[in-house]
């Protein structure tokens, strides 16, 4: 966390947020295609990028045409956006950036993956809020898994780091002026952050027959809807999500060892994700190991599910489930373990990533350890 450049100007009451620091977009891109797509879409394809890289796919015509991105965007092309309305509203200009349009469509970042890898396969976006690269890495899982495609791309991005925005996010007052402190009882708000995850997918026969070595399998996925409020959520809807990725696992929720928890740091949010966990688990949540991670790198909002499936992800390869950080007094209503500021050792077969969004979309995954 560090503070947000140009907050003491624009008189923010929060100050603070994960930023990416030293970026350069030329450092990974040449300068043509990086003034083409706006900084969430670049951090998409720098992830992207990795991703393959890790996988050591080999490429041919036939594979480009059955591979797929889904990626997950909340907010698309907020630098952009906000620069050109700045031009317009403010400098008093008659005309903006002639790319603003492809640069803020939040569907930007697929399309440049699309264009490094020459991928005419099925290539989206999914726009659920918070839950927007959960939910991309689940519809990716099940297009593998049905045969639609045989490779794909899949996560988040976001940089939503730009004034009218931050603005936006301070009227909701869900942002804490301090640190975030998820699951503790003098909790007061998340703390904003921006970057990328992907990761790519592929049958597990047809990985370890190219020789790959995957980090984890994907077993499980379930999501629904509150139908409840638009931005109160339910502990029953994200229950029964958690439910759902489980039976999707073919798992019983004892062997589930560790839980990425979507706690925000809000205290409704907090509490509410600690009751649907009692409803889901029964009588095992006290002894599931459960953490939030946006206290370290932020709520990346549509980046989030992607980046928290890695730390789950991560905690099953490594045995090591990472701490809830930032902790300082235990609440009543939040009642299970959190791994308040310490990691934990262990042998975890199964873990859980939770993605919980406003309008009450809800999607969880499932993984295996390999």
């Amino acid at each position: 966390m560090s503070p947000i450049e140009g907050a003491e100007e624009w008189d923010l009451r929060f100050r603070c947020g994960a930023v990416v620091r030293n970026f350069v977009a030329t450092d990974h891109m040449d300068p043509k295609s990086a003034d083409m797509i706006d900084r969430f879409a670049q951090f998409a394809v720098v992830a992207a990028k990795e991703a393959v890289t890790h996988s050591g796919i080999e490429w041919t015509p036939e594979l480009r045409e059955t591979s797929a991105i889904v990626t997950g965007s909340c907010v698309g092309g907020q630098s952009t956006e906000n620069q050109g309305f700045y031009d317009v509203y403010k400098m008093g200009k008659t005309r903006v950036h002639p790319m603003t349009i492809p640069k803020t469509m939040a569907n930007a970042g697929a399309s440049a993956i699309s264009l490094e890898y020459g991928i005419t396969g099925p290539s989206f976006t999914i726009a659920t809020a918070c839950s927007s690269s959960a939910h991309a890495l689940g519809q990716a899982y099940m297009m593998i898994k049905s045969g639609m495609c045989d490779f794909a791309i899949s996560g988040g991005s976001e940089a939503p780091f730009s004034h009218g925005l931050l603005k936006a996010w301070e009227a909701m007052r869900v942002v804490s002026p301090t640190v975030c402190r998820p699951f503790s009882k003098d909790r007061n708000g998340m703390i904003l952050g921006e970057g990328a995850a992907m990761l790519t997918l592929e049958l597990l026969d047809h990985a370890l027959a190219r020789g790959a070595k995957p980090i984890a399998e994907v077993v499980g996925f379930g999501m629904s809807a509150d139908a409840h409020h638009i931005t109160q959520p339910s502990a029953e809807g994200a229950a029964r999500a958690v439910k759902l990725a489980l039976r999707d696992a073919g798992i019983g929720p004892e062997q589930v060892g560790y839980v990425n928890a979507h706690g925000t740091g809000t205290t409704v949010n907090d509490a509410t994700e600690t009751r649907a966990l009692h409803l889901a688990f029964g009588d095992h949540a006290g002894r599931l190991a459960i953490s939030s991670t946006k206290a370290m790198h932020g709520h990346t909002l549509g980046a989030a599910g992607a980046i928290e499936s890695i730390a789950a992800i991560t905690a099953l390869e490594t045995g090591f489930a990472p701490p809830t950080i930032n902790f300082s007094e235990p609440d009543p209503e939040c009642d299970l373990d959190y791994l308040p500021n310490r990691g934990r050792c262990g042998k975890f077969e199964y873990a859980l990533s939770n993605s919980f969004a406003f309008g009450g979309l809800n999607a969880v995954l499932a993984f295996r350890k390999i």
